[in-house]
């Protein structure tokens, strides 16, 4: 069981630059050829001014901070058994190319369900303009306990 005084620690920010070619090849993976994220003269004259970032290429600069809980030896985190159990966003910003993202992240939960931990990451991410851009949340799933 991982212990519930982790609840509320913070982890360091992350920055992520976001770049154009990045934003294109994420809408290619997942199969989206809206304009908006490929067509660099049709962003220019959309209401953005700018392409802008797919919404759930969120998940690329929210998640780095994971990192850091992942690795933080205090928890003693089971990685065998941990999985990415669900993921939700909210979206208040378009992110366009250039932005610099900074990420901050804690542990919001800690929960025990049957023989499983279950821990909530949420994130808050803001732009260079101090802007907030997305607020995050990814549940990880520990089986058997820790």
């Amino acid at each position: 069981m991982i212990d519930h005084k982790f609840i509320g620690k913070e982890y360091p920010p992350t920055e992520y630059e976001i770049g154009r070619e990045k934003m294109k090849e994420y809408a290619h993976a997942i199969n989206d050829a809206s304009p908006f994220y490929h067509d660099r003269q049709f962003g220019k004259g959309s209401l953005y001014g700018d392409n802008i970032a797919p919404p759930n290429f969120a998940a690329v600069y929210n998640l780095m901070g994971c990192a850091s809980m992942f690795m933080d030896p205090d928890l003693k985190l089971n990685y065998a058994m941990l999985v990415h159990g669900e993921q939700e966003f909210e979206w208040l910003k378009p992110v366009k190319p250039g932005d610099v993202i900074t990420t901050t992240g804690k542990i919001v939960d800690i929960a025990e369900k049957g023989n499983n931990d279950v821990i909530t990451y949420e994130t808050r991410s803001t732009n260079q303009e101090g802007d907030l851009v997305t607020v995050g949340r990814a549940t990880f799933v520990i089986r058997g306990g820790n």
